[in-house]
């Protein structure tokens, strides 16, 4: 039995009872709103189309919660893989050109594929010596560099790409003389209250209360009329599973970037998981998770 739960640990989840199965749905559905605008900002961070973020949203967090180990980590598009992510094929293609999304496609097979294999030979246990502040250090500086990152579109203005990051920020700020004035009014608006919300109501979406506000307003106003960017219209439909397109040139480029994002990954996802396993009493294979977590990334990537 413990073998056949190896390769289909789901199985963990029977018999439910109906309360279960009530408070699943509704846990579900409470993700799902959520990370809708959620998925699509993290596409744009990566420097992909918005709407490729509800693709890493779709299929590849069903595989994961499948056959990973933890039942409360919700798998998804995560701020600093999508950072990564940009950094490491920015250097190779035009951001958002056909090339850059084969790129990043090809990035998030390898990335897949490494965390299954070290899943199937039990290497989950590395885990374990990794420094934990080291963890919290990457993780803030990250949060600081994705933070400054979005602040040309607060304003409105055009980003300068530049050798460095400090030049592009300071791009931005030349061009602060352009501002685009309702941009900036519905950035300031969405930021400050979802900070009032999580800190007066934290049990409110205060990120879903917002998106759907600003679409109403922004409909309302004809915002793109008035010169804004919005996303546009979204690709009716899957695409197709296909065999990502491997571009041999830049394998071994690609290779040491995966490798460092598939255990940042990880460790962000298995730290996410012990911390809800602590409440629970829930046991946690960080080797069935790897697994889970692989193979919800080449699913992504097909």
């Amino acid at each position: 039995m413990n073998s056949i739960r190896r390769f289909f640990p789901f199985l963990r989840w029977f018999p439910m009872d109906g309360n279960t199965v009530k408070a699943d749905v509704i846990a579900g559905i409470t993700v799902a709103l959520v990370l809708i605008p959620q998925s699509m900002a993290y596409a744009s961070l990566a420097g992909l189309p918005a709407y490729f973020g509800l693709y890493a949203a779709f299929l590849p967090v069903m595989v994961a919660a499948l056959w990973g180990s933890s039942s409360q980590l919700g798998t998804g598009p995560v701020a600093v893989v999508s950072l990564l992510t940009a950094s490491a094929i920015t250097p190779l293609a035009p951001v958002g050109s056909p090339e850059f999304i084969s790129l990043a496609i090809m990035l998030a097979f390898l990335v897949g594929v490494f965390q299954f294999m070290l899943g199937v030979f039990k290497l989950g246990v590395i885990v374990n010596f990794l420094s934990h502040p080291v963890i919290v250090g990457f993780t803030n500086a990250a949060a600081m560099i994705i933070a400054l990152s979005q602040v040309n579109k607060i304003f409105g203005v055009e980003k300068v790409r530049s050798e460095f990051f400090l030049g592009d920020i300071w791009g931005v700020v030349l061009n602060l003389g352009d501002t685009h004035i309702a941009t900036l009014m519905f950035g300031a608006v969405s930021v400050f209250g979802i900070m009032f919300a999580k800190k007066k109501w934290p049990k409110l979406p205060g990120v879903l209360i917002a998106v759907a506000g600003t679409i109403i307003v922004s409909w309302a106003i004809d915002f793109e009329a008035m010169g804004g960017a919005v996303v546009g219209t979204i690709p009716e439909g899957l695409p197709s599973l296909a065999i990502p397109a491997f571009n041999m040139d830049v394998f071994g480029t690609l290779l040491g970037s995966a490798i460092v994002i598939a255990l940042i990954g990880f460790m962000e996802a298995i730290s996410i998981a012990k911390a809800m396993a602590a409440k629970t009493k829930e046991r946690i294979d960080p080797s069935q998770e790897l697994m889970g977590q692989g193979l919800g990334n080449m699913l992504g990537a097909l």
